[in-house]
């Protein structure tokens, strides 16, 4: 399994923005310390908006922030908000091929569904918290590795 480009983003950028509780932050900004297209990262932010993770606020001296506590995001909610299509094999789509020669006798549809369930809920276990905690107190600002 893969995760989109978008997904990627949609995590650093909340990380970068959660590391910085105290104002708001810029698309300019996230871009730029991870070497991001800030058109990308724009369509990013505003799906991250519409899901309820950030609050934006526009025009000069705008930017955003997290709209809950690290604490309260939940990695898999992110993911499944964010992720288009969780179909690993045709078997999992909403609307799966009919005709399939294995219909009715394949057991490898549950398989891969449980490890996408595993994934997922693994996924819920942590937090964004998780992701900014360092040492009591101190957060080390994220840099963009190469």
């Amino acid at each position: 399994m893969r995760l989109t480009t978008m997904t990627d983003y949609a995590l650093r950028l909340l990380m970068h923005v959660g590391q910085h509780p105290e104002r708001l932050c810029t698309i300019a900004e996230v871009a730029q310390a991870y070497g991001i297209s800030e058109a990308h990262l724009m369509k990013v932010t505003h799906q991250l908006a519409l899901a309820g993770w950030l609050d934006t606020v526009r025009g000069k001296g705008g930017g955003m922030r997290l709209a809950q506590p690290p604490a309260d995001i939940r990695l898999g909610a992110v993911v499944r908000s964010v992720e288009p299509d969780f179909r690993l094999v045709e078997c999992l789509s909403d609307t799966p091929r009919t005709g399939c020669t294995l219909d009715g006798r394949c057991r490898l549809t549950a398989i891969v569904d449980g490890a996408l369930q595993a994934f997922l809920a693994h996924l819920d276990g942590h937090t964004l918290a998780d992701l900014l905690a360092q040492s009591p107190g101190v957060v080390a600002p994220l840099r963009r590795v190469s």
